[in-house]
C-alpha cells in the first residue's frame, strides 16, 4: 500500500500547515457525492485518530481512515496551477471513471 505526493503538493500543504500554526499533516478520504459517486476529501489533521494509516512522503503525513484507504490506495496527490485555477489533482489508479471537473470519481 502506498500514497504519494509530488513535490508541489508537499510544499502547499507544508505553507498551509505553517500559515495555520499547528497540524499533523493532512487527512484524505472520500464520500459518496458527486456526479461520478465518490468525491475526495481533504482536511487538516490536528489530533491523530488511532483507527488511519498514516503515509509520510515528501515531509508531509497523509492520514487516511480505513474505509477510504480500499479507493485510495496507490493515489498520487499533486497541487497544479492550470492559468488562474489551481488546486489539488488526485491520479488515483483505482478510479476507471472521473467526471469532468475532476473531483469525483467512480471505482
Amino acid at each position: 500500500m502506498a500514497v504519494t505526493v509530488t513535490a508541489a503538493a508537499a510544499k502547499h500543504i507544508n505553507s498551509y500547515l505553517g500559515s495555520r500554526g499547528k497540524g499533523e499533516g493532512i487527512r484524505v478520504g472520500v464520500r459518496t457525492s458527486g456526479c461520478s459517486g465518490m468525491a475526495y476529501v481533504l482536511e487538516f489533521v490536528d489530533e491523530v485518530v488511532v483507527e488511519d494509516t498514516v503515509f509520510e512522503d515528501a515531509g508531509v503525513k497523509i492520514f487516511i481512515d480505513p474505509k477510504s484507504l480500499v479507493y485510495l490506495d496507490g493515489i498520487e496527490l499533486d497541487f497544479v496551477k492550470e492559468g488562474l485555477n489551481e488546486g489539488f489533482k488526485f491520479n488515483n489508479p483505482n478510479a476507471s471513471a472521473e467526471c469532468g471537473c475532476g473531483e469525483s470519481f467512480t471505482v
